[in-house]
């Protein structure tokens, strides 16, 4: 009797256990099959139909959009703004479009956006650009907040998220700086950077070495050029740290960069650089070391 009551504990025991354990397993389900509904939504927001892919959006000062459709005149409509959750609207400028400095200035038309990102935009004017490699999960819209850390625990619409999004740190210029460096979790189930470290073997960078990544306004392409590992350092240690680079000023601050990352890089991809090229540099936590990174760069080439 004394035996068959301690068995019995000891399967209400082994039970217990066996549900706590299975809900944050739940949990961690719910969370990555959330993420990736809200991604596919986004990407199927970018997505222009057939009858309007030729069409050019002009957006102006007022919040109208100019459609350019086969070279025609312009027919003038209104943006309506669609409904976004408060935190995301709490990070959202009140104009339609970004306007460029110049043209604030000196009254210059608006840059024309690309029809593809013109909704998306209205969801989350945080938005700078998208970044994709074929045959890869990683397809995804990149962020830019005044908090650099913001986007590393929300998602696109503002709600609190282990996932995150790619985002680039406040000081990343994508019009005028020498790199662009974009930040992403490394996540188990693959999405954000989860596959990025797939460019360890030298094999898959031989079939996936191009790089595509959109501003708001052009369509650019990028070949990789180095892929290496690295950590974060101490504030004092004198080392390379590629994530301060942003800016190459003069040729010997672009040299420094560009030996570091051909000397650091697992293979020669046999791309080369020169001073006034610039750069895409694709981030995420490695655990070779504490504080580990893996890194991606690739050079402009259109």
């Amino acid at each position: 009797m004394e035996n068959r009551k301690i068995r019995r504990i000891i399967k209400i025991v082994c039970l217990v256990v066996f549900v706590a354990c299975l809900i944050p397993i739940g949990q961690a389900c719910r969370e990555s099959m959330q993420s990736k509904a809200q991604q596919e939504a986004l990407r199927k927001m970018t997505e222009v139909s057939k009858e309007h892919i030729s069409q050019e959006r002009e957006v102006s000062e007022t919040g109208e959009v100019s459609v350019l459709e086969n070279g025609g005149m312009p027919e003038t409509v209104k943006v309506e703004m669609s409904a976004m959750s408060q935190a995301g609207a709490d990070n959202a400028e009140t104009s339609a479009v970004p306007q460029t400095e110049e043209s604030m200035t000196t009254g210059a038309e608006s840059p024309v956006m690309l029809a593809k990102y013109v909704d998306i935009y209205q969801e989350n004017s945080d938005l700078v650009g998208w970044v994709s490699i074929e045959d890869m999960k990683i397809d995804y819209p990149i962020l830019q907040n005044a908090d650099n850390e913001y986007y590393l625990h929300h998602d696109f619409y503002g709600n609190d998220s282990k996932y995150g999004c790619l985002y680039v740190k406040n000081q990343a210029d994508v019009d005028t700086g020498t790199n662009f460096i974009v930040y992403g979790h490394n996540m188990k189930d693959g999405s954000m950077f989860g596959d990025l470290d797939l460019y360890q073997k030298e094999s898959f960078y031989k079939e996936h070495s191009r790089i595509s990544f959109d501003t708001l306004y052009e369509e650019r392409a990028y070949d990789v050029i180095a892929v290496f590992r690295s950590q974060v350092y101490n504030a004092e240690d004198d080392v390379f740290k590629y994530y301060q680079f942003y800016e190459a000023g003069t040729q010997a601050e672009f040299d420094d960069f560009y030996n570091n990352i051909k000397e650091l890089s697992l293979y020669d991809t046999g791309v080369e650089a020169k001073f006034g090229d610039t750069f895409l540099t694709l981030s995420t936590c490695a655990y070779h070391v504490q504080d580990g990174r893996f890194v991606v760069v690739a050079k402009r080439i259109r």
